[in-house]
């Protein structure tokens, strides 16, 4: 099994450690603090005999940073699997810094070394237990993350000229974050235990995005993605998933990823009601975003014709193929829908399928009202 062997020398560990648990792969990480290979045994070359393969040394000035610094060169080398030798005190320091930094992608496997005692003085958060050392790593990690440099320039927002002044909202693009995983690259702001992306990175994206914006992160909520056509009505019980939210409650910032799918933005400057939808190809044919219309009608009072429709940037027409059976339902939406139906993979325009069945949806039952919809 390939994986990475992270020797936490800063909580007290040596080089004999690895003895005990030698490593499968040369891909051994030193963790050191403030501390050096020659506190302990007067000579590096220890550690290369013992690993028998290359050494990483991770020297930066906060264990934020090196440990962050191992998840790159773990990224880069593509493993997964981490095995750390610690004490019993660096295991729970180092727990800490796993969730922030981290997800549920990396296995690891904590040994702790029983003839190893943690230092008098080692420069952890809080010299000691309890929530002081949490908050404190919290902190460092913050701190950290928030001076990583911006990727692919500043962030952009782009805006629809239909969505009135009263609402502040745009379109994100991948500028400006501080993701580095190259899919998520670079302001992903949605948080993933299948992604390797992890929840201080995301979180600080969300922070410049706000900043950049002109709102608090705090009440940022995200759509919950179901592929399917669930609103969640804010301030109702929420459920486990959703692909779609409407309020009414000013300050309140709702978001929808988008990529491929679309978000769909949804204004009633009237009634003073907000939404914002996932579309990808499931959640069009089950009509979310006519669903989304239906809640803020049923829950708000919102006239259809007061309600005014943004549709983001999402994949065109011209590269969007999938198997012909599943295009075939957006041929029944409207033949428009699919530009050669003969292929083995058609090309499918999901944006005109979305118009098409908000549109209809929103005729049924005798409501023959303008309803304005754009991309």
């Amino acid at each position: 099994m390939c994986e990475a062997v992270l020797l936490d020398l800063k909580h007290g560990c040596g080089p004999a450690c690895l003895g005990a648990a030698p490593p499968e792969e040369p891909h051994v990480f030193l963790l050191l603090g403030t501390r050096s290979p020659e506190d302990f045994t007067g000579s590096s070359g220890a550690f290369q005999s013992a690993c028998g393969g290359s050494v990483h040394v991770l020297d930066s000035g906060s264990t934020a940073e090196s440990l962050y610094r191992l998840k790159q060169t773990v990224d880069r080398l593509q493993l997964s699997s981490i095995r750390v030798l610690t004490t019993p005190q660096g295991r729970d320091v180092l727990l800490l810094y796993q969730h922030l930094l981290f997800t549920a992608v990396y296995t690891f496997d904590y040994v702790t070394c029983s003839s190893c005692t943690s230092p008098a003085h080692i420069d952890s958060p809080g010299g000691g237990g309890g929530g002081g050392v949490e908050e404190e790593v919290q902190e460092e990690v913050s701190v950290f993350v928030q001076q990583l440099p911006a990727l692919k320039g500043e962030i952009r927002v782009l805006k629809s000229t239909l969505i009135p002044d009263c609402f502040g909202h745009g379109f994100t693009t991948r500028r400006g974050g501080v993701s580095s995983i190259p899919p998520l690259s670079s302001l992903n702001l949605f948080s993933s235990s299948r992604r390797r992306d992890p929840v201080a990175v995301v979180t600080e994206n969300r922070r410049r995005l706000a900043v950049h914006a002109g709102f608090h992160p705090r009440p940022l909520r995200l759509v919950k993605v179901n592929h399917g056509s669930d609103v969640w009505v804010v301030g109702s019980s929420e459920p486990e998933s959703y692909d779609a939210m409407v309020t009414d409650q000013p300050g309140v910032v709702l978001a929808a990823p988008g990529a491929d799918c679309m978000p769909v933005l949804f204004a009633d400057p009237v009634s003073k009601v907000i939404g914002a939808a996932h579309a990808g190809w499931r959640g069009t044919l089950m009509g979310v975003a006519a669903a989304t219309v239906d809640a803020m009608v049923k829950g708000f009072g919102c006239r259809v014709s007061d309600i005014v429709v943004a549709v983001g940037p999402s994949v065109g027409a011209c590269c969007y193929t999938m198997e012909r059976e599943t295009a075939l339902g957006f041929q029944r939406v409207h033949p428009d829908c699919v530009t050669n139906p003969e292929s083995a993979r058609p090309h499918v325009d999901i944006r005109l399928a979305n118009r098409l069945i908000k549109i209809s949806s929103c005729w049924e039952g005798g409501r023959n009202e303008q309803f304005r919809c754009r991309r």
